[in-house]
This record gives C-alpha cells, structure tokens and sequence, in this order.
C-alpha cells in the first residue's frame, strides 16, 4: 500500500475520482499539542473502492488537486462525522467541501441512533468489524507502517456501502431532503469561521458589571489571536480559570497578579503577563459610559412543568414512530421553549423537524390532539375543538 506523496501523482488520483459521481472522504490529524489540527493523512475512495492516501507532509507536495475536488459539484463527498474534517480543509484552503453527506447525520435519520460510530455503522450495514488499535497512533511520524495504513484505508474503503445503504434508505423513505438541510448547515462556512472578538461567548463565565464583562471580551480576544498566531491550544496562553479570576479581580500591579491562584509562578513578570496588565489597565481607565451595557437576562415564557413533560412524551413517540434519534429532532432545552413560546426560535419548529414533531407539538399544546395508551403503544389522537380556541391561545 502505497502513499501519494508528488503533485503528479495527487493530480492525476484526483482527476480520476473526479470522474465518479462520488467519493468518500477521511483524514487523520492531531490537534493535542496545536491550536490548528495538524493535517498527516488524506483518504479517499471512489465507488469501485480505488484508494487514494495521500501523505500531505511530504516534502513539496501541492495539495491543490485535493481542494478543487473537495470543491468539485459534480462530486458528492461522502465523510463519517463530517464536522473535523470540513473544519480542515476549510482552515487550509479558505473554503467548505461541496456537495457532502455525513452517513453519521443520515444514520441518525434512519433509525441507527444518535451519533451512530463507523465502527458500529459498518458492523450493522456490512457485517464487518473493523480495526480501531490505531484510532490513537501518531499519524505525524514517519514512515507509516502498512498497518496504519490499513486501518486508515479502511476507514474509506468500508465506507461506500453504508452510504448507498444510507442513501437508498432516505429515497425509499422520502427524507432526502432531510439530510439536504442539514447539510446546508454543516457546509455553511460561518460555521467553521473562528473570529477571536467572538472568543468570549464560548468562556462559561457571567459577568457580573459592565467593567467585568469588558475585561472578559478583551482578554478571550487576546488569548485567541495569541493561540492562533503561535498555533498552541488556548490553555498554553492561559486557562480559562485565570481569565475569570482576572476579570473579577481586575489586578493592575505584578504583584497583585502574582497572587492569581491559576497562574504558575514567575507568570506575572513575563511578556504575557505584561500584556494582561496592560489589558485590565485600558479596562480601568474606561469612562462608565463607554462599558459594554449588560446583556439582559432572556425571558422566556413560563409553561406549566406538566405542558412540558407532556411534550417530551410526544418527543419520544415521535422519535419512536419515526425511527429518528430523539435529540436529532429536538432536545430537552428546545422542548422546554416550545412549551412556554408556539413561536420559540428552534430547530424543532422549522423544516423537517417542524413536519414530523413541531406541529404536533403545537396541536397538543392547544387540546387539538392527545395522547392515549393503546394496548402496550402510545398513540395520537384527533380532539374536535372550536376552531377559535387554537387561534385565541396563540394570540395570548
């Protein structure tokens, strides 16, 4: 088994997968010790199973070919747990693979369960285990042994299959376009855009006062484009625990930042220690008029704790029925907004989602249907009510 390691060569692999109306796709990375995955590994598969591994450390290599296949429309590129993968190529070349299908989303959608492994898809479609002793080798080293590169292999080749199954299923079914919005979803590049001023709404931390909440959106800043620029995972630069100690301290001294208990000795006279003064200083210096208003708490309408119980019965009915993972079509959280709101901004109430539970979720707000036992099953049923009752309890 051989690794791909000219621009000839990757040139000429991917104009023959470009001939197929198809390929699956996988890489192999590390991230532990990088703020930016690592790219060791490029796999793919036409539908005939002709494997292309592609070793994108190679001395020279142009990786060109691979992008403008990933961006190829008239190639479907069928990955398993899309998202890291799309992140990838989107990191190295500025766009987001198109057309894709996830068989991890489809599984969901076609009774296979939530967040269904490869491992386990393929033993269910293809009755066939699969090796994972190398799910944690060191894909940067090298060479490769020809073990890792079975494995690696393996992780396209077995693919095809469960995607014509996954894709016979959801014609049979009718929910092709199911999948085709949530992959609208995952392909959109905003999803993968990493804006360090944005930084601040991924930290758990609340702030309390404008000036907290200030020195939170600086500092998060800050330690972002650090880790960028340095490509370090973000807690090399600091940890979480000591941007909030920072912000509810404010410390404009070394000493009083030396007394930040998250922080390793000697941090405070350091170059990025320096730099967090000089942030809280800015933040201090602030006229109160120029702080960041607080962000108001979101109301949302109370229901009755029994509305929602009552909707997470029909959730699992639903889910039942429909043979789709419960989470898949709406979570806990989601449920619990629609009890209180007939307009709540989730996913439940728009698109395929909205079809197969929202509705439902509505009408039985509203007495239009209910729920019965019948024999050992849980069943809808059709309520006659006045037709102004529905129209009254949205208005309220």
């Amino acid at each position: 088994m051989e690794l791909i390691t000219t621009t000839q060569a990757l040139a000429a692999a991917c104009q023959e997968l470009a001939s197929h109306p198809f390929a699956t796709v996988d890489t192999e990375f590390l991230r532990d010790t990088t703020f930016w995955p690592k790219l060791c590994l490029i796999q793919m598969a036409s539908p005939e199973g002709r494997l292309s591994l592609v070793d994108p450390l190679a001395e020279g290599i142009d990786l060109t070919p691979v992008f403008e296949l990933m961006r190829n429309e008239a190639v479907l590129k069928v990955f398993h747990a899309a998202r890291q993968d799309i992140e990838i190529f989107y990191n190295l070349s500025g766009s987001v693979p198109h057309p894709v299908f996830d068989t991890q989303v489809a599984a969901a959608v076609c009774g296979f369960g939530e967040s269904v492994s490869y491992d386990q898809l393929v033993r269910k479609v293809k009755k066939v285990e699969i090796d994972k002793s190398h799910r944690f080798t060191d894909w940067s080293r090298r060479p490769l042994t020809d073990k890792q590169l079975r494995y690696a292999a393996a992780d396209v080749t077995h693919l095809i299959e469960p995607y014509q199954h996954l894709a016979g299923m959801l014609e049979k079914n009718g929910r092709a376009q199911w999948i085709a919005e949530e992959m609208e979803i995952l392909t959109s590049p905003g999803t993968y855009r990493l804006a360090p001023e944005d930084a601040w709404k991924r930290l758990k931390m609340r702030a309390r006062k404008p000036r907290e909440l200030e020195a939170l959106k600086r500092l998060a800043e800050w330690r972002e484009r650090e880790a960028q620029t340095r490509d370090v995972p973000r807690g090399r630069i600091i940890k979480d625990d000591v941007i909030y100690e920072v912000c509810t301290q404010l410390p404009d001294t070394t000493t009083a930042l030396g007394h930040i208990r998250a922080l390793p000795r000697g941090f405070e006279r350091s170059k990025q220690g320096e730099s967090i003064l000089e942030i809280v200083k800015s933040v201090k210096e602030m006229g109160d008029s120029d702080l960041p208003r607080m962000p108001r708490p979101e109301r949302r309408p109370q229901a009755h704790p029994a509305v929602t119980d009552l909707l997470k019965v029909l959730l699992k009915q639903v889910s039942e029925d429909e043979g789709v993972a419960s989470r898949m079509i709406a979570t806990a959280e989601e449920v619990e907004m629609i009890a209180g709101d007939d307009n709540a901004d989730v996913p439940a109430l728009s698109g395929w989602r909205r079809e197969i539970y929202g509705e439902l979720a509505l009408r039985l707000k509203h007495g239009e249907i209910a729920l019965a036992v019948d024999g050992s099953k849980l069943v809808r049923v059709e309520r006659e009510q006045p037709a102004e009752k529905r129209k009254t309890a949205v208005s309220r």
